[in-house]
């Protein structure tokens, strides 16, 4: 069946095609929301006010502010979290994987994703606090899970089976340990615990689990969980 022209539908189409060329009015007032957000993190601490006075700051309407953030500071702390795994995987990409050995790529990805996670000083203390209580574990999970794979990706992983989750909990761990290092004693002392704990990953091959898939994830959960409380509390890594 042939349908006739519609000049308003295709009037829309090409719309939409010239937005799908460049960011969308959502994500860039995202981004503007949580510029202003970093701003005054140090200050507020990580929160839904934090989310309303940055949405101000931005120029919106607290309507317009939950429209593009429905659940406030877990919506804002993701948005930080995807913001630093994009910059870390913009920075990575400058350098071809392939010329450093398997070592090298996942030491070289783990601390550029710490350094661009420091940078933001004491907004990285609030958003990390955020994330340490308990009820926001699987948020927390869910993040550092989304940057080990990154990682894992720029470095040329391609396992499909059991290993691809195992390689992610690896590093998610290291990354989970190096944050709580730089944050209470600054990048030297993450830089010396990231190294030691690589050989972790190296080692992968011949790493022979007894215990199931699932019952290792739950492992690695609980290992983050505490992770996270020595970010909160301020005790030594």
């Amino acid at each position: 069946m042939i349908c006739a022209p519609n000049p308003d539908g295709e009037a829309k189409a090409a719309a939409q095609g010239d937005a799908a060329t460049g960011p969308d009015w959502a994500d860039l007032t995202e981004q503007a929301i949580l510029d202003q957000a970093l701003r005054l993190a140090a200050s507020m601490g990580w929160s839904d006010q934090l989310v309303n006075l940055a949405g101000k700051k931005a120029g919106l309407s607290l309507a317009e502010t939950n429209l593009l953030l429905p659940h406030g500071a877990a919506d804002l702390a993701a948005l930080l979290s995807k913001r630093h795994d994009d910059e870390a995987l913009f920075q990575l990409n400058q350098q071809n994987p392939s010329a450093l050995k398997i070592r090298g790529r996942i030491e070289a990805g783990i601390m550029t994703r710490l350094a661009i996670a420091a940078k933001e000083g004491q907004a990285a203390h609030a958003w990390a606090g955020y994330l340490a209580l308990p009820h926001h574990l699987p948020l927390a999970l869910r993040l550092v899970w989304d940057s080990a794979d990154m990682i894992w990706r720029w470095a040329g992983d391609t396992a499909t089976d059991e290993n691809h989750y195992s390689k992610r909990a690896l590093v998610g761990g290291i990354l989970m340990a190096g944050l709580a290092a730089d944050l209470a004693s600054g990048e030297a002392s993450a830089k010396a615990l990231v190294a030691a704990r690589i050989d972790n990953v190296m080692a992968f091959e011949g790493w022979k689990f007894k215990a199931r898939p699932l019952e290792r994830l739950q492992a690695w959960g609980t290992g983050l969980a505490a992770r996270l409380g020595q970010i909160r509390y301020g005790s030594e890594p």
